[in-house]
């Protein structure tokens, strides 16, 4: 059985940043010792990136918060992500179909999904990679994830339910 774990968006901006949360602050410890107990290449990342349009794209427009722009500290992945990983996927939407490719193309038999924010781009992810490959297991530790506020979290792991994504540590 070959298992992957994705980190979706543990990036600064989204912890401490312009779009953090006490929520995402609490989940660090519990994220740094997961992404740890995996080895380098069983570890995969999403990384949200924006340029200096930001505000001019949809996602601008509905959020209007410039954040994750490519090449600032906001943008960088967490400190205590230091060790390396397989891949790292840049992304500039909520889901990553590079990532959900390499899991179909790799025959990967289960992933494991871990991040920020739970109700926008972890169940992106989530929902992305059920539908690109419907048969590999799915879990989300929802002890290591965070969302925009406590009820959209458990919003997005009701969601995720009930598409067949399991989900563990609620």
């Amino acid at each position: 059985m070959r298992k992957l774990l994705a980190l979706i968006d543990f990036q600064n901006d989204f912890i401490t940043g312009s779009l953090g949360t006490k929520e995402a602050e609490a989940i660090v410890p519990k994220v740094i010792e997961k992404w740890q107990s995996y080895p380098e290449n069983a570890r995969v990342a999403t990384q949200d990136t924006h340029y200096a349009d930001y505000l001019e794209s949809q996602e601008g427009q509905n959020l209007p918060v410039v954040h994750c722009r490519r090449g600032t500290e906001g943008w960088e992945l967490h400190p205590g992500i230091d060790e390396g990983c397989r891949d790292l996927y840049e992304k500039s939407s909520f889901g990553s179909v590079e990532l959900a490719q390499f899991i179909q193309d790799q025959d990967i038999d289960e992933v494991e999904l871990i991040g920020i924010c739970t109700d926008i781009c972890v169940v992106s992810n989530a929902l992305l990679i059920k539908a690109y490959d419907p048969e590999v297991k799915i879990t989300v530790d929802a002890s290591c994830c965070a969302g925009t506020t406590p009820e959209a979290h458990l919003s997005a792991l009701e969601t995720m339910k009930s598409c067949q994504i399991n989900i563990i540590n609620e």
